[in-house]
């Protein structure tokens, strides 16, 4: 005989303004997606929790608080949860409930120092948690927010540095293969166009077709135990058919319309995510050529 525990109470947790606040959507673990409301670094976090007995019961309780947590979940070895955000608030004393009660919260100023991100093997979250102390099982709610982060070029990911105001990228196999991937530069906003051009200067192989591709490489946890994943976020044939030498096709990448991230390094040393602009050629006996070069994603506050 198996027994389900039904809560004696119902709690919901409303945001000031969240009916015109703007919102993302996200896919949750399941796969179904949800909005959740879009606050950014240093923004107060406030509003109501409201406690509802269930048919009208006298529910005894050891406290109430809400939470404001930071988490960052890694799973290559096993499920690991790190807090870096913690912020607490006592809503009551010990005590009863017997009718309906709203306690108001803020968190003023908050700092969330990184990015929502949700990946492979990694999940950032920023959640409100509403606990019910009591001597039997706890009463918890909780309510997850979406944080961005947001940065200029000047600032965007300043370890990485190209001195040039475009960025070449060469394919090549020695007398027989020469092709070269001239973009504008190494650093985009999540809405940016990549514009480039792809020089044949030597082709003595029969291609059959090119492909273009981004590229996102989450890696987590540190060596020897990192696990690294990438996800292919697009891809499109840019030619059909058999180059000839001088032959020039220009390139023109909309990034808005993908789900792309922006660069993330060693984020509170626990993951990193990178982009990669890939190119590979392919010829007429199925044989791949590719080679790879990072490009630096940032959010713009505009976006």
């Amino acid at each position: 005989m198996s027994f389900i525990f039904k809560s004696p109470l119902d709690i919901e947790l409303r945001l000031d303004g969240e009916d015109s606040r703007e919102t993302v959507e996200q896919k949750g673990i399941k796969g179904r997606k949800e909005k959740l409301p879009l606050y950014k670094d240093g923004e107060t976090v406030k509003g109501q929790v409201t406690i509802r007995t269930r048919d009208n019961k006298r529910v005894e309780h050891t406290g109430i608080k809400i939470q404001l947590l930071g988490t960052i979940e890694t799973n290559n070895d096993g499920l690991v949860t790190d807090n870096f955000l913690s912020m607490a608030h006592e809503l009551a004393s010990p005590g009863e409930l017997r009718h309906p009660e709203t306690f108001p919260f803020e968190f003023r100023n908050v700092e969330k120092q990184y990015e929502s991100y949700r990946g492979i093997n990694v999940r950032l979250r920023y959640y409100l948690k509403v606990t019910v102390s009591r001597k039997s099982a706890d009463v918890i709610r909780e309510k997850e927010l979406w944080v961005y982060q947001y940065q200029d070029p000047q600032s965007a990911d300043s370890e990485s540095v190209v001195p040039t105001s475009s960025v070449k990228m060469d394919v090549g196999i020695e007398d027989c293969l020469h092709i070269e991937f001239e973009y504008s530069k190494n650093k985009y906003s999540l809405k940016d166009v990549i514009v480039g051009r792809i020089y044949f200067l030597l082709v003595r192989l029969k291609i059959k077709h090119m492909e273009l591709s981004l590229i996102r490489r989450e890696s987590c946890g540190a060596p020897p135990n990192q696990l690294n994943e990438s996800e292919t976020v697009v891809k499109f044939e840019i030619m059909d058919g058999a180059p000839v030498r001088g032959e020039t096709i220009p390139i023109r990448l909309f990034l808005g319309g993908f789900d792309l991230t922006p660069t993330y390094r060693d984020v509170n040393k626990k993951f990193s995510t990178r982009t990669f602009l890939s190119l590979v050629l392919i010829d007429e006996d199925a044989r791949r050529y590719f080679k790879q070069s990072e490009i630096i994603l940032y959010r713009e506050k505009n976006e």
